[in-house]
């Protein structure tokens, strides 16, 4: 079975988070692997693949889940949040305004928040809210609006900046003449070093008028992807005619050289992050007006694999300074290897998991090989879900609210647990009087459609949500159990 190549490396529990691609889970036959506690700064977590590090978890769930810590009320939104030092940042709009809330990791309390005006309308009814999370780096968060709205905020923790000061805000829609896409802004920024790279898409003058006859005929302007100073908001540099997806930048290092890699509308766009110079596009988009590239790419090594639901589906590229190979790609047809939507699949010991699948009804779970596609088992019937590896298992979140914990191994689906996330024993039935009890199958469900953002983890709480709920629930150890001090923040 092949093993990630890439190094892993130790993180005490309260040290910095490191770059994107340098932690890995400790392999499953290690000896003792030291408890290891992180934040999740970012889209998809500290190494940017959906994996946690974190040991230890709960795999005993009861009919109503792991234990319920908090939960709270949402806007509108349908993206998750991120946690770092002890806090959790979720970014949803209410009313006529985008808010950051900052809220105690723990508990849920309110600390601060942050907000601006926001009109934004959507052309396919789906909710005005932000598609993005927010991105914690250092003292500062970075916040992406649906309308392309561009902000740097203070967290408070740097010298002579109040908790949600505003540090600079770019309007990215306007400034380079971005033609609203299917459904909004939807592709997180990425921090490298100084700068932070967005997935912009631009178009030229008068575009907005072509689109309306044919969107197809929509071109870029060379703002594909725009690096910012992080610091200041100044544009360090623009690249490519590539128009905006929905598909987070992956940065990665790849035989000592830094890499970034932009599934965009078109394709996928290979380029040295501090420089822009492009080293490559892959063309590999569905023919159908209406559809979009969505799941971020997924690398290992010196591979890199793009998948989409819409049409071509899935390819594996061997990526190279100035050029790649094909290393395998799905055949014209029906019969694809992965077809992901919005759900980037997670690798682990030489194979592929994630949810392929357009529709509810024909989505499935999926193991493939990485090295050459085949499907190595497929579990049908769970709706479209989302992933989260820890300690050996896949927590799979199914879009109508269901928790499962799987084992992750390419053998066979296996389940360990399931649940449904339900009010805390302690919800009474006022009419009824506080010593009526409710029997746990009866309380209200926690989780309600859609929920299309996969959990995260962060110090043994997993924070999952679904349309209009946030909840936080202990999936390991209390952080002083398995550290012996309280956590920094």
């Amino acid at each position: 079975m092949q093993h990630d190549p890439r190094p892993a490396v130790e993180i005490e529990a309260t040290a910095a988070v490191e770059p994107e691609d340098a932690v890995e889970p400790q392999p499953e036959d290690a000896a003792a692997p030291p408890v290891v506690a992180v934040d999740w700064p970012r889209f998809l977590g500290p190494t940017a693949d959906g994996k946690s590090p974190e040991t230890g978890i709960l795999t005993d769930w009861g009919e109503t889940g792991p234990p319920v810590v908090w939960h709270r009320k949402l806007g509108e939104s349908y993206g998750i949040g991120t946690v770092s030092r002890g806090r959790y940042y979720q970014f949803d709009r209410f009313g006529d305004r985008a808010v950051l809330n900052c809220l105690d990791a723990e508990t849920g309390e309110p600390l601060w928040e942050f907000g601006y005006p926001s009109h934004y309308v959507d052309r396919y009814n789906y909710n005005g809210g932000p598609r993005c999370s927010p991105i914690v780096d250092g003292d500062r968060v970075y916040l992406f609006g649906v309308a392309g709205m561009l902000h740097c905020v203070s967290t408070g923790d740097g010298d002579g900046h109040e908790p949600g000061e505003l540090l600079w805000k770019v309007d990215t829609a306007e400034r380079f003449g971005v033609v609203q896409n299917f459904f909004g802004v939807g592709a997180s920024p990425v921090v490298e070093a100084d700068l932070l790279i967005v997935m912009v898409g631009g178009s030229p003058p008068d575009s907005e008028e072509i689109a309306r006859y044919d969107f197809r005929m929509l071109k870029g302007n060379g703002s594909g992807v725009v690096a910012f100073d992080k610091l200041t908001g100044e544009v360090k540099y623009a690249i490519t005619d590539e128009l905006a997806s929905y598909a987070t930048p992956r940065l990665a290092t790849i035989a000592g050289r830094r890499w970034c890699f932009v599934f965009a509308r078109g394709g996928l766009l290979g380029f040295e992050p501090a420089s822009g110079e492009v080293d490559f596009h892959y063309p590999w988009r569905s023919t159908l007006l209406e559809s979009v590239n969505a799941a971020t790419p997924v690398v290992v090594g010196d591979e890199v694999l793009i998948t989409e639901t819409y049409g071509p589906g899935s390819s594996l590229l061997k990526v190279r300074p100035g050029g790649y190979d094909v290393v395998w790609s799905d055949p014209p047809g029906r019969d694809k290897a992965m077809q992901s939507h919005w759900a980037t699949p997670i690798y682990h010991d030489g194979h592929l998991y994630g949810c392929s699948g357009r529709h509810r009804r024909n989505a499935e779970l999926r193991c493939i090989e990485w090295k050459t596609g085949r499907v190595v088992w497929s579990q049908p019937g769970l709706k479209r879900t989302s992933l989260l590896y820890v300690d050996g298992h896949f927590v799979c979140l199914s879009e109508d609210g269901v928790l499962r914990l799987v084992r992750v191994t390419p053998e066979a689906y296996t389940e360990v647990a399931r649940c449904v996330l339900r009010e805390p024993g302690d919800h009474t039935d006022i009419a009824l009087g506080a010593a009526a009890a409710i029997a746990a199958s009866e309380r209200p469900p926690l989780l309600e459609y859609p929920c299309w953002a996969a959990p995260i983890l962060s110090h043994g709480l997993m924070y999952v949500r679904g349309g209009g709920r946030v909840v936080c629930v202990r999936l390991g150890r209390p952080y002083n159990e398995q550290t012996g001090g309280a956590r920094s923040r």
